[in-house]
Parts: structure tokens; sequence; C-alpha cells
């Protein structure tokens, strides 16, 4: 524990102008972000007397070694250099909106040539319109499914669409009319995009002008005498206007608007938001956050808006924003705001009325969500103690073992031998730090070597981090998908995801002889101070090193169910990435063994040929035709194919049928594709 005093800046030495601090631990790491319009007197607050400091705000100081400040001109710019600190430090004592799941939004493809509706989660994607979020996808799909009776637009993944234009038939919706089959040419390219177009304008709520619309067309239909077609047109209307009503009218107007509420005590806070678009509800979600330091509603209103709208632009950030409390000083919100959606944005508090009466609809959510959170914490933070508590005396260690890492080793009859790292903090998977390994050492099947590889290496980069002995690179492990970003993390830039952190407990996947590797690996780094045991799962026993007898918990323990979970998750974690190497490497083919050829040009060539196997045929400068092939790179691919032995004839699965003109190497993505029968050499290692 640092003393503030030690790392005070000298009177005088902060500077009195907007800016934005860091706070660093004793490693360098950077454990808070913040701003402030005038840094001398913000930081100040810091350095009193801890006794008067916030719990949390009093750990922060205490642990951190360092201060540092960045001046910047105005209190926009303050605010827009704090979120991307924030977002590119992950600091552990900011104040971060997290939810224990990746809301799904409802998706139009419109950046494809004939675009898709479909579920998506995750990180937003260039020329895609999004509805939502939603609080489940099964809202999401009962809704496109009583619109695609209107807008039969294109559902199906990438695979399917090109099968059915492969075989020229379409899919099942494409035969009861739930999909205008553009597969097969039963509408081009154009017609499919209005289709889509359509479906957005009314998702975004102009509704209004289309049910007239259709309505008028149904009255001329039985003014024509063709009654089957306004048959069509009524049931039409019938499932949009059963569309809409999932989605009561709440504003007048058809406004646009967002509102937030809060719900907050000492400790914690609830944060729910309710997206309206076209005077509906269209979405909702809601987070649940720690109070690192003592922080007015307004701030926790600010840093709830930098969450929603940091990384959004022109019509995803609304017209008008409702909030509980206006955070102080307003107009650098309000001009960062407009900035994102580049025109005015309103943000103000509700004071009557309509808005004012959803907005205490909001603040009830926010309540009951903190309410259950907390229950279930409480309930949570027991059983997770208790099981803590029976592994650290079944084990016989010091303390409670607060952060768990385990290992597990996953090949396939010896190929693609891949091993994989799981962490465990207070009983809960912290998955940013999870971590895959290649095993690189040896060749073929030795759980027992590949287990001393993998934890050699790992602690031998702990202590080249705790020794501050240079850069890491990447090419021994691979970061875990989808958690966090992606790239080069140095640590004298305060970035998190490295193996600085020591664990109280290595388990591993095995018994004896895993256990003995894993404390042999520690032993030759001159590690004594964190315990091994490993779980074996024949029995489900717990083995330590030296130890003829395995240690046996109770079928209800605590204990061992938290040591089931973590061992169940590694692996899940290691086959999961030993069948992701596998699918690629059977995926592999001949021009991927051709340097400095990217998929872009591996496309173009596929394009202009036809098949790999007319490429082979192809001479120099026939090659040098492709746009983008230079002659060089064409004397490449022409000698790399010709030392690659082509596979076997590609079989339609369906039929039977061999197909001359594939591309070899082609495998089966779904019945009736072409398989290549390659050598045995080339099958080794698939399962059946």
């Amino acid at each position: 524990m640092a003393d503030p005093s030690s790392y005070r800046p000298r009177p005088g030495e902060i500077p009195d102008s907007p800016g934005v601090y860091r706070f660093r631990d004793e490693h360098r790491r950077v454990i808070y972000v913040g701003k402030a319009k005038s840094l001398r007197q913000r930081l100040a607050n810091y350095f009193q007397d801890l006794a008067g400091l916030h719990p949390r705000t009093r750990s922060m100081v205490t642990t951190a070694a360092s201060v540092e400040w960045t001046v910047v001109s105005t209190e926009v710019e303050a605010l827009q250099l704090e979120y991307s600190w924030i977002k590119e430090f992950d600091p552990r004592f900011n104040v971060k909106y997290r939810d224990d799941k990746s809301y799904p939004y409802l998706a139009v493809t419109m950046n494809e040539e004939f675009p898709r509706v479909q579920v998506m989660r995750g990180h937003k994607k260039k020329g895609v319109r999004y509805f939502g979020p939603y609080a489940h996808a099964w809202a999401i799909r009962d809704t496109v499914d009583l619109l695609l009776r209107v807008f039969p637009v294109r559902t199906c993944s990438a695979g399917v669409f090109k099968n059915a234009a492969r075989t020229g038939r379409p899919c099942l919706l494409g035969y009861i009319g739930k999909c205008s089959a553009p597969c097969v040419g039963r509408v081009d390219a154009e017609d499919h995009r209005d289709l889509a177009e359509e479906f957005c304008d009314f998702m975004a709520g102009r509704t209004g002008t289309y049910l007239r619309r259709l309505e008028k067309q149904m009255v001329q239909a039985a003014e024509d005498m063709e009654y089957e077609r306004a048959a069509r047109l009524r049931d039409d209307i019938g499932a949009l206007r059963k569309a809409m009503e999932k989605n009561a009218v709440v504003l007048a107007d058809a406004t646009d608007a967002d509102l937030i509420a809060v719900a907050e005590d000492e400790l914690e806070a609830a944060v729910q938001i309710f997206h309206v678009r076209g005077g509906r509800v269209r979405g909702q979600r809601g987070w649940v956050t720690d109070k690192v330091e003592e922080i007015t509603t307004g701030a926790l209103v600010e840093h709830a808006l930098q969450q929603l709208y940091g990384e959004e632009t022109g019509d995803a950030v609304p017209k008008e924003v409702l909030v509980p409390a206006l955070p102080d000083p307003l107009e650098p919100v309000q001009e960062w705001l407009t900035g994102r959606r580049g025109s005015a944005v309103s943000l103000r508090v509700p004071q009557r009325g309509d808005k004012r009466a959803l907005m205490e609809t909001v603040e009830r959510n926010a309540q009951q969500s903190l309410v259950l959170h907390k229950t279930k914490r409480a309930s949570d933070l027991t059983t997770r103690s208790r099981a803590l508590e029976e592994i650290a005396d079944a084990l016989e260690l010091d303390g409670a073992p607060l952060r768990i890492e385990c290992y597990d080793i996953s090949h396939l009859q010896g190929d693609d031998v891949v091993a994989s790292m799981v962490v465990f903090e207070d009983g809960l998977a912290r998955k940013s730090e999870y971590r895959r390994f290649q095993i690189k050492g040896f060749e073929g099947q030795d759980d027992v070597r590949s287990m001393h590889e993998v934890i050699t290496r790992r602690f031998r980069r702990y202590l080249a981090e705790k020794e501050r002995t240079g850069e890491w690179s990447d090419d021994e492990h691979t970061l875990a998908d989808g958690d966090a970003p992606t790239g080069a993390l140095k640590d004298e830039d305060g970035r998190p995801r490295k193996f600085a952190y020591p664990p109280q407990l290595v388990v591993v996947d095995g018994g004896q002889p895993q256990v003995a590797a894993a404390r042999r690996a520690l032993d030759e780094l001159g590690i004594d101070d964190i315990a091994v045991c490993g779980l074996a799962k024949r029995l489900e026993e717990v083995w330590v090193p030296g130890e003829d007898d395995p240690v046996v918990l109770p079928r209800t323990s605590e204990g061992l169910y938290l040591l089931q979970r973590v061992r169940d998750e590694a692996h899940r974690f290691a086959i999961t990435y030993q069948r992701s190497k596998r699918a690629k490497r059977f995926r592999a083919g001949p021009l991927d063994d051709v340097p400095g050829l990217g998929d872009t040009r591996k496309q173009a060539l596929i394009r202009h040929f036809g098949s790999v196997k007319r490429l082979r045929g192809a001479t120099v400068e026939q090659i040098c035709e492709v746009p983008g092939i230079g002659r060089k790179t064409a004397e490449t691919i022409a000698a790399a194919l010709a030392q690659a032995v082509p596979g076997g004839p590609a079989v339609n699965t369906a039929t039977g049928e061999i197909i001359e003109d594939e591309e070899p190497g082609t495998t089966a993505g779904s019945p009736g594709e072409p398989v290549r029968t390659g050598a045995p050499d080339e099958r080794r290692g698939q399962e059946p």
C-alpha cells in the first residue's frame, strides 16, 4: 500500500487548466483516468487526509504509485480524451457500465448486394442498419417472422444463399412466400434492395404512410373484384398491425429520444436506458456499476452518455436525450453529443407530461434492477466465498485463492496440439485474461511435456514483467476472441492484458503426471509461492504435488463445484481453439503457400480462372493478365502450383457426380456441396 504523499506533485507543478489525468500503480498500469476543468483543483482533492476520502477513492490513491496529466484546450477535448483512454487502458477503478451479456440488435446488411435481415450482437459494422437493442433475441425473431409476410427480405446465411443459387432451388421460406428468393433470380438486386429499404423504413417508425398505402391498394383490389389479392393485402395489414402492437406508442409526434434513469446508493448504481424511435419503445438495456468514488448523479449520467454514444455517429445519437440530472458543466457534453450526431442534440430533464411519466417508468426499472442485483450478489458472494474457503482448507493454503488459473491441453491424435489458460478472480471468469498457446517445443502427443512447456512459458513471462526486462512479443501466445481490443499492448503505456498478475492457485486438467510437470516447471523458474493442484476427470479427484493419494472433496462441496467450472471452462476454451486451427488447416489450399499473396488477390485469381485446376494449367503470361498480379508474383504462383500435389476429384455428396472443374481442396460445407477426395495423408485427423 503506497502513501499518496510519496508521489504527490510539488506545489505549483500542476497547471490550472483543463486536462485529463492518469493514476498508475507500481507496475505502470493505468488504474484510473479522470478529466477536470482545472487540473490543479481536481488533483488536490485526492491528496487530502485519507480519512476524508470515499472508501474506494482511498483504495485507489493507496494502490497508485504515480500520477500524470495531459493539458488540453477545451473541456470537450478533455471529454473525448478521457473516453479514449478509458477504452484503451480499461482502468480497474473507473466507473464502467457493463452488463453480463451483449444485447441483440435487429440488423439489415445494406452493405451486401442482397441485404439480409438477421440478429446481430457485438460491435457495429459499417453499412449495416441496426434497430434495437432488444432484451431477447426471440423478440426480434417474432417481429421479423410477422414482417417477412409483407417484406420478404432474405434472411439466410451466405452458405445457404450460394447453395440455393448453385442448385437453382430456394429454401423453404422461398416456397412459402416469406422470402423473395433473389438466390434463384425471382427478383433482381435492385428490387430486393427496395424491399430492404421499405423494411428499414417500417422498423424506423415510418409506419402510417405504408399502412395507408396498403389499405388503399386493398380497397382498389376489392373494387376491381380481385378478391384474392385484396385478402392477401388484408392479411398483410393485420400482420403489420400485430407487429406494431408489440411496441405501443408512448410519446406523441413520432418522437426519437433516449431516456436514461439512474438508481443508486453509496456503493453501486444501476442505469436503465429506453430507446424510443417514432414514439415507440424500440429497445431497452441496463447496467449496474460500482461507484469508485463519491460521485454525483450528473457525473454518473455523463459516464453513461460516454458509454452509449462514444462510438456512435449520425442517427444512432437521437435528437433528444432525457436524463434525471444534468452533467456539470453541461455545455461540453452537449457540444460533444452534437459533434457525434452532426446536428443539434437536446440534453434535458423532463419536467411534465408524457416524457416525465415515461421517465418515471424508466426510473422504476432502474430501481428494480438495483434491488435484484443486490439480492443476487449477496447470495452469489456468500456461495463464492464458501467455495474459495473450502478450496483453501482442502489444499492447506495460507488464504483463499482469489485468482485461479487453469490449464488444459487439446489435440486430435497428436495433431494441432494447443493449450488454454483461463482465469477466475473471486470465483468469476475473467475472460479478458484468457490466453491460448500453440505447443512449439516438440511434435506429437505428450500431454505432460506440453503442460510443462505451457506453464514455463506463462510464468517466464510473469518473471520478465516483474523484473521489467523489456517488451513482450506476441509470437508465443494468442489473445482470446471478442473480449478486448487486439494488438500489441505495451506495458509502459499502462495497458492491461498481460501476464503481470500471478495466481494464488494453478489448476491443471489431469492427474499426478500433469501436476508434477506443472510443479517442476515452477520450481525450475524459482517460483515457490504459487500452489498447484490437478482435477482428474474420472472420479473428480484433486491431486497435489508429492502426494500419493488424492484429496477427495465431498460431492456437494461448493469448492469442488468451482474447480469443476474452472476445469470445464479451460477444456471448452482449448477445444474451441484446437477445432478452429484444424478447420483452418483443412480449408487451406495450394495458394496459401504463395508468399505475399493475400485474400484479395487469391479471390481475383479464382474469379479470373474459375478454379485452381485451370489456374494450374495457365502460363505465366496468362496469370499476369489478372489485375494486381505482376510477373514476379505470377512466376511464384506458377512454381508453387507446379510443386503442389493436386487432390482427387470433387464429388457431389447428394448425387455422387464427379465434378471436374471445382477448386481442389474444397471440403463439405453443406449437403450437396463438392467434397475433394484427397490422398490418405491429406485426410488424416479428420473427425468422422
